[in-house]
């Protein structure tokens, strides 16, 4: 070997050494667990060939950069927070007593509660994106749209052409997406969008030199205003499975809802705070809040990410899970909770809660579906019951809180959605909304088995084995 390959591994090792005496140095300092911190430490001295690459990519849990972004955004947020903040007091509500303990959630997504509002529950695909295609159609001034999955196939072909007919119309079209999402998308897909004139953006994750390789955070909202006056929100990126056209799950099952009412402003405003961050622009918005004919239901729109001070997505659940009296019903695809959420979960059931789970029975990330199992131990046993939906995958974020509380949105029970993904969730207080929550997930119990208590005993040890080796990497699932 020459004297220049020598000289060269050594350079080459001592980077990688020094790289992980200072990285482990960050990591005491900056991780959010001491257990994380000793694991990362551990190996970023031991084996810093492969743990320094790693701690690049998912070393940190908090996003560089966006809340700079936000502090510095005053001078071209300030007119519109100059323009809603007087209209809000006739829109604002103030809970019944039986419902003060929800007011820290106002605190959470530092926007209020708002009344005046028509919810409606969509289910499934057919529902959802008839309803997205209309409104589409009947935009007149804007279209903001975001979604974390966009596929190019025939829904993806379908969206496109109604984005570029309004774009081409002269309405004007904002199109922003997670280009971890859509890796997949063919490049040809946005040009052929911008040619017609629709605004496109990638979010920009890796935006900022000290998140070039933070490859571990995701933009999963899934966002569509028209004009300011309707919104979505909810579990259905744009692609054919989502409408149940997929071999491999047949069936699919999700929610999303439609709002009218102030609470669009709130949805609208953590729409522009993702889009200037990606853009830094400010496009000009309808933002005159106005009370929707249909309803007056309560809402409160709490958006999460990894770039806010608190936890705020799991915090979100901690605090629902401990305010239930008698019901709590969550939904999720994925079931990776934190000690935290677990030890309420436990709590909840313990105190007389009807707590119920509802999961996929089939997998779409075997991961995630293998680190489910592992929780069965520590939920069954204490009353927390379990349920696999049967037929197709189940996609929908849903939870139900006693009798008159229900959330719809883009997060799940997972490690994930509360401290490393860019969420969105809107809590309604609604009796009647509740109900039909209600009987939706009454239906998909009925359409699912419950989980028997030794299930897991019951598998294989080669099963067993993955599940466990599956939740040692829970933390960023």
């Amino acid at each position: 070997m020459s004297e220049h390959w020598i000289i060269l591994g050594i350079a080459v090792a001592g980077f990688f050494y020094v790289s992980g005496i200072v990285l482990a140095v960050d990591a005491v300092m900056t991780v959010r667990t001491s257990q994380g911190s000793i694991a990362w430490t551990v190996s970023l001295l031991t084996f810093p060939y492969v743990a320094v690459p790693l701690y690049w990519v998912f070393g940190r849990s908090k996003y560089i950069g966006y809340l700079d972004a936000r502090r510095t955004e005053s001078k071209d947020i300030q007119p519109i927070i100059d323009q809603v903040v007087p209209a809000m007091p006739e829109f604002v509500v103030h809970l019944e007593e039986n419902h003060m303990n929800f007011t820290v959630m106002e605190k959470l997504a530092a926007m209020p509660f708002t009344r005046y509002n028509d919810v409606e529950l969509l289910v499934d695909g057919e529902q959802t994106f008839a309803a997205i295609f209309e409104d589409i159609e009947s935009a007149r001034e804007y279209l903001l749209v975001q979604f974390f999955i966009i596929k190019d196939d025939e829904l993806g072909r379908e969206f496109q052409a109604a984005l570029m007919n309004k774009a081409r119309s002269g309405v004007r079209v904002y199109l922003l997406y997670d280009e971890i999402g859509c890796i997949r998308l063919p490049g040809s897909y946005l040009r052929e969008l911008k040619s017609a004139g629709v605004d496109v953006s990638p979010f920009n994750t890796t935006k900022g030199i000290r998140n070039r390789l933070q490859l571990n955070f995701r933009n999963h909202r899934k966002v569509m205003i028209v004009d300011g006056r309707s919104a979505y929100t909810g579990g259905l990126n744009v692609g054919d499975e989502y409408m149940g056209r997929s071999p491999d799950f047949g069936s699919w099952r999700d929610t999303h809802i439609r709002v009218r009412g102030p609470a669009v402003q709130a949805v609208q405003f953590a729409f522009i705070e993702d889009w200037y961050w990606a853009t830094h622009q400010v496009p000009d918005l309808n933002w005159s809040p106005k009370r929707s004919d249909r309803g007056d239901k309560n809402v409160l729109v709490i958006p999460s990410g990894p770039a806010d001070d608190l936890e705020t997505c799991g915090l979100f659940f901690l605090h629902a899970i401990h305010s239930a009296k008698n019901r709590l019903w969550i939904a999720s695809p994925y079931f990776v909770p934190d000690p935290k959420v677990v030890a309420a979960l436990q709590i909840a059931a313990l105190r007389g809660v009807d707590v119920r789970i509802l999961l996929p029975e089939k997998a779409d990330h075997v991961l995630v579906w293998l680190s489910s199992f592992s929780y069965y131990g520590e939920t069954e046993p204490y009353g927390v019951r379990l349920y696999r939906y049967q037929p197709g995958f189940l996609h929908q974020k849903v939870m139900l809180v006693d009798d008159d509380i229900a959330a719809v949105g883009t997060a799940n029970l997972d490690n994930r959605s509360f401290r490393l993904n860019f969420e969105i969730t809107l809590m309604i207080v609604d009796k009647g909304f509740a109900v039909r929550v209600k009987d939706m997930f009454e239906r998909d119990f009925a359409n699912s088995r419950m989980v028997e208590q030794g299930e897991l005993d019951a598998q294989p040890i080669w099963f067993k084995f993955g599940v466990r080796v599956a939740r040692l990497l829970a933390p960023i699932q």
